[in-house]
């Protein structure tokens, strides 16, 4: 009989229980927004990307934020604005990740990653977070 892989297969980054710390930079850059801009972001990319956003995990302790995961060096090619923070390799940062099922608090996916999309687009990601930001600017009088 025939093996077959299935296309959805978890990265090996993903632990299989609990949560891991993984250092960003080496499997995935990362993008950490506070609160509930994070929470913005993160409906509106579901919202564009018919819910097939790449991974973007939710913490749910201290400042509640939303890290959505770009491939390697993604984060750096952009000036990312208050309340987004670039977690990258050159800066020795690490991001919780939370395993597919089972007990996983104070970390949950809001969106999985899939062999079609293993991680968040970063210019699409850059360019929703600038629109949400401008929105909630009062208008100049």
């Amino acid at each position: 009989m025939e093996q077959k892989s299935s296309p959805d297969l978890m990265p090996s980054w993903i632990p299989a229980t609990g949560h891991a710390l993984r250092h960003a930079g080496i499997h995935f850059d990362a993008v950490r927004i506070i609160g509930i801009l994070g929470e913005q972001v993160a409906y509106e990319i579901m919202q564009f990307t018919d819910f097939q956003a790449g991974p973007v995990i939710r913490s749910r302790i201290g400042e509640r934020s939303m890290y959505f995961l770009l491939p390697p060096g993604g984060a750096s090619g952009h000036r990312w604005p208050a309340g987004a923070e670039a977690l990258t390799r050159e800066r020795a940062a690490f991001v919780g990740v939370p395993a597919l099922h089972g007990l996983t608090y104070p970390l949950d996916w809001r969106s999985l990653p899939t062999a079609q999309v293993p991680f968040v687009d970063a210019e699409l990601l850059f360019e929703l977070l600038l629109e949400v930001v401008n929105e909630e600017k009062p208008a100049v009088r």
